[in-house]
C-alpha cells in the first residue's frame, strides 16, 4: 500500500527572498511536489520569492484564482466560484498525496495569517498529515524596513481590515493602541477619511510591497492615491511613552 503524502504549508515571508527561513527553504528543496496561488494574469508573487529553493525537476500545480477585485467578494457569483475554486484545489493535492508524494503549498507571509493556505487546510487536514511552517508576516516585514515601532510596555496591537464598515473600522481602531490595517485596497480613501476623523491620520504609515524590491513608504497623509495594490498595508503605531 502507497504511503499517502505529507502537506507542507510554508510560509515565505513578506517578499524578499532572504527573509525565508531555514526550515521553509529546506522543505521546499525537498518537495516533489509545489503548488502556488497566483492571479490570472500574473507569475505568481508567491512562487517568484520561492524560485531559488525549487528543484529542478519538481512538478508545479498553479492554483490560478477565478477573481480577485473583479466582482465583490460579498456577491453569491464570488463566493460560489472561490469555493469552487478551493474544493477544486484541495483535490489536486489530494490526489497527489494519495499518489505518495509530499506537496509543499508556497504561502505569503505567515500561512495562518489571512492566508488562502487555510481554506486549503480546511479542506485536508482530517485526511493527511499537514506541517504548517511559520512565515515572517507581511506586517512585520513592512514595520521594520518602515522604521516604526508599534507597540511599547502595555500597548495592544490591533489587526483589521480595510473591507469592514466604516464604523466598525472607526470602533475598532478608536479602541486601539496600535493598530495594522490589511487588504486596502479600494478602501484607502474611506480609510484616511475614518482615521482623519478618529484625529490618527497624521500617525498612520502606508507601505506598499514592504521587502520588495520596488517597495514604498510614505506618511498616509502625504499619499495622493484614491486606492491601494494588493501589496500595502496602513500602519498605526502607539503613541510613544517614557521611558
Amino acid at each position: 500500500m502507497t504511503r499517502a503524502g505529507a502537506l507542507y504549508g510554508i510560509g515565505i515571508g513578506p517578499g524578499d527572498p532572504e527573509l525565508i527561513t531555514l526550515k521553509a527553504a529546506r522543505l521546499i528543496g525537498a518537495a516533489p511536489v509545489v503548488a502556488y496561488f497566483a492571479r490570472r494574469d500574473a507569475k505568481g508573487n508567491a512562487r517568484a520569492i520561492a524560485e531559488a529553493h525549487l528543484r529542478a525537476d519538481a512538478e508545479e500545480l498553479r492554483l490560478e484564482y477565478p477573481y480577485t477585485t473583479e466582482i465583490p467578494r460579498e456577491s453569491e457569483a464570488y463566493i460560489r466560484a472561490m469555493q469552487t475554486f478551493y474544493d477544486m484545489a484541495a483535490e489536486r493535492i489530494a490526489a497527489q498525496l494519495s499518489a505518495g508524494r509530499d506537496v509543499a503549498v508556497l504561502c505569503e507571509g505567515d500561512p495562518f495569517l489571512y492566508g488562502s493556505f487555510m481554506y486549503l487546510f480546511d479542506r485536508l487536514r482530517g485526511r493527511f498529515a499537514v506541517d504548517v511552517v511559520p512565515g515572517v508576516t507581511g506586517m512585520s516585514g513592512c514595520w521594520s524596513r518602515a522604521g516604526t515601532p508599534m507597540t511599547r510596555d502595555i500597548d495592544t496591537l490591533t489587526v483589521v481590515p480595510a473591507t469592514l464598515d466604516s464604523q466598525r473600522l472607526a470602533d475598532m481602531l478608536g479602541m486601539a493602541d496600535a493598530a495594522v490595517v490589511m487588504k486596502v485596497g479600494r478602501h484607502l480613501g474611506r480609510l484616511r477619511e475614518v482615521l482623519r476623523r478618529l484625529g490618527r491620520l497624521d500617525d498612520a504609515v502606508y507601505v506598499e510591497r514592504g521587502t520588495m524590491a520596488c517597495e514604498r513608504v510614505v506618511p498616509l497623509a502625504e499619499l495622493d492615491a484614491a486606492e491601494a495594490p494588493y501589496f500595502s498595508l496602513v500602519l498605526l503605531p502607539a503613541v510613544r511613552r517614557a521611558p
